[in-house]
C-alpha cells in the first residue's frame, strides 16, 4: 500500500513530536541530578550573589571570596569589605526537598573597628546554579566556637559574644543559638545563654596545629597536636612530647603559658625539627585564646612579632 506524500510527512513530523516529548520526560541522567542535589562548593561560594550582607545590605557579588566597594574618601585606603570565611561549612538538607544546602559564614567591615558575621545558606535553582536563599546576622565580632546542622534541619551555633558587661572589644559570654530555614527566611529561633568562657570549653578536646598564622599552613606530613586538662597541656610538638601548665587572666580569653615546658629530645629529622622549634616558641608567648570559625585560635606575642596559631579539633572517628 502506498500513502500519499503529505501523509507520510505528516507521520514523520508526528514521529518527531512524540520523540521529543519522549525525552523530555525522561529523568535526568544520575551525573545531572548528584549536581542538583549536591550543596554548593567552596569554589562556588566563593564566587556568587549574597544579600543581607553589610551596610545597607544591598547584594553583593564575591570574586575569588571577597567584594570591596569604593573608597570611603577619594584616594583613600579604607573602603568597605565583605569576605566569606573559608574554614566554615556546614551541608544538609534544610528545607526536605531531598537536595543538600550549604550554610556558610560571612563577615563584613566598613572601615572601622568592629566586624559583623552573618549566616547564609545557599542552594541551587531549577538549573543547578548556586544561590543565595537566605542570610542571618550573629552580630558584631561573634566567634563561633562549633556548630551543626542537626537531624531535624535546624542550625545549631555556638558562640562567644559580648555579654551585657563586656567590652565590645572583648566578647566572653557564651550562647547556644538555633536557626531554621523557613519560608525563604533564616529565623533565629532560640539564644540559650550558657555562661562564661573558660579553659574548660577546651578540655578534653585534641587540636591539630593547621595554621601559623592565616596565610602559613602547616606543612603536609606533620601532625603537631595540643590538649587542654584543666590548667595543663600537652601534646606532640611535630616529633617529641611536650607538657605544660597555663594560667587563665581576669579578662575573656587571656592566657599565659608557664614556663619551662618539659618535654622528650628525641632528634627530629628535618624540617619536622625546624617546625617544633617554631612551635614551642611561639607557644611559650601566647596571649590570648579564642575562637575562629569553629577552630582554636591561640595569638601570640614576642617583642614586636605576633601571629594567631588556628587548631582545628580532630574529628572522632566514624563507626
Amino acid at each position: 500500500m502506498q500513502f500519499h506524500p503529505f501523509i507520510t510527512l505528516l507521520r514523520s513530523t508526528t514521529m518527531v513530536v512524540l520523540i521529543g516529548v519522549a525525552c523530555a520526560c525522561q529523568p535526568m541522567n544520575a551525573r545531572d541530578a548528584s549536581v542538583v542535589l549536591a550543596a554548593p562548593t567552596l569554589a562556588e561560594l566563593e564566587s556568587i550573589t549574597y544579600a543581607g550582607v553589610g551596610e545597607g545590605h544591598a547584594p553583593v557579588t564575591l570574586t575569588g571570596g571577597e567584594w570591596q566597594g569604593q573608597p570611603f574618601v577619594d584616594g583613600g585606603a579604607s573602603r568597605p569589605r565583605i569576605g566569606l570565611a573559608r574554614d566554615f561549612r556546614l551541608t544538609g538538607d534544610l528545607n526536605g526537598n531531598g537536595a543538600e544546602e550549604a550554610v556558610v559564614l560571612l563577615w563584613s567591615n566598613s572601615g572601622a573597628s568592629g566586624t559583623f558575621d552573618y549566616l547564609a545558606i545557599v542552594g541551587r535553582d531549577g538549573a543547578g546554579a548556586s544561590i543565595n536563599l537566605a542570610t542571618a546576622t550573629l552580630g558584631d565580632r561573634v566567634k563561633i566556637r562549633s556548630a551543626a546542622i542537626d537531624a531535624g534541619g535546624m542550625i545549631i551555633v555556638n558562640t562567644v559574644q559580648a555579654g551585657p558587661e563586656d567590652a565590645a572589644c572583648c566578647p566572653g559570654q557564651k550562647y547556644k543559638r538555633t536557626f531554621v530555614l523557613s519560608a525563604g527566611t533564616l529565623d533565629e529561633v532560640s539564644s540559650e545563654d550558657q555562661g562564661r568562657q573558660s579553659l574548660t570549653d577546651l578540655t578534653g578536646i585534641e587540636w591539630l596545629l593547621t595554621r601559623f598564622d592565616r596565610n602559613d599552613a602547616l606543612p603536609d606530613g606533620i601532625e603537631v597536636t595540643l590538649i587542654f586538662d584543666a590548667d595543663r597541656i600537652g601534646g606532640k610538638s611535630a616529633c617529641n612530647r611536650y607538657s605544660g601548665s597555663v594560667t587563665e587572666g581576669e579578662r575573656p580569653g587571656e592566657l599565659t603559658v608557664n614556663t619551662p615546658m618539659a618535654g622528650t629530645r628525641m632528634a627530629c629529622p628535618s624540617p619536622a625539627d625546624e617546625i617544633e622549634r617554631r612551635y614551642l616558641n611561639a607557644l611559650q608567648t601566647v596571649t590570648q585564646y579564642s575562637f575562629l570559625a569553629g577552630n582554636l585560635a591561640l595569638t601570640w606575642r614576642k617583642d614586636d612579632r605576633f601571629g594567631m596559631m588556628i587548631f582545628t579539633p580532630r574529628k572522632p572517628p566514624k563507626n
